[in-house]
């Protein structure tokens, strides 16, 4: 375990990681960017949901890679990499099975968001987070959910539009248990020192 953690801490893995998110996040950001022109200001920041979750991962890894740690981006990183992760994976697997068929586009979003949920548990035994900023991610992310499914700035899947309603129960419950899982392995579980 403890040649895990070395090689996890290791500059050039955190090097290549934050090079790696720092492309992610540009890309995310062009993928919102149709939808962003067209949404209204005060919604702006909780639209594009992905590439912010891996811009707060790229705030984590410029701590480490400075000696520090920064536990509200930590708890903000975790709680959403995870969450988002799991949640476009899901969408795109519906997509597929709803339409019977998934582009390249699609593979890679899936690839790309199964890795950014994987990101922020590895790092979990790094991470100094208390609870109040674990408070703060948590409302973060529940009042991401309430813009995305009452103000319906949820990110754009035309043939999924029938199921927004079931999409958001399950986008509801994945926040709790992102929380629920940032908690058991910040707080339950023996940090590396």
């Amino acid at each position: 375990m403890r040649f895990i953690f070395s090689l996890l801490m290791h500059r050039s893995v955190l090097w290549l990681l934050l090079m790696m998110n720092i492309l992610g996040t540009i890309y995310g950001y062009i993928w919102y960017g149709s939808q962003l022109s067209e949404t209204p200001l005060r919604f702006l920041l909780f639209v594009p949901d992905s590439p912010t979750a891996s811009l707060f991962f790229v705030f984590v890894l410029i701590a480490f890679l400075l000696g520090r740690n920064w536990p509200l981006f930590e708890a903000l990183a975790m709680v959403t990499l995870f969450k988002y992760g799991i949640w476009a994976v899901v969408m795109n697997l519906l997509v597929w099975k709803v339409t019977g068929t998934l582009d390249w586009v699609a593979w890679m979003l899936i690839l790309s968001h199964a890795a950014m949920a994987l990101e922020g548990i590895l790092y979990a035994p790094f991470y100094r987070i208390k609870l109040r900023h674990l408070a703060f991610a948590a409302v973060w992310t529940l009042h991401n959910d309430v813009i995305d499914y009452v103000f319906r700035m949820l990110p754009r899947y035309s043939m999924l539009d029938e199921y927004i309603p079931q999409i958001g129960y399950f986008t509801f419950w994945l926040s709790i248990v992102s929380i629920s899982i940032t908690y058991f392995l910040c707080f339950r579980l023996k940090r590396v020192k």
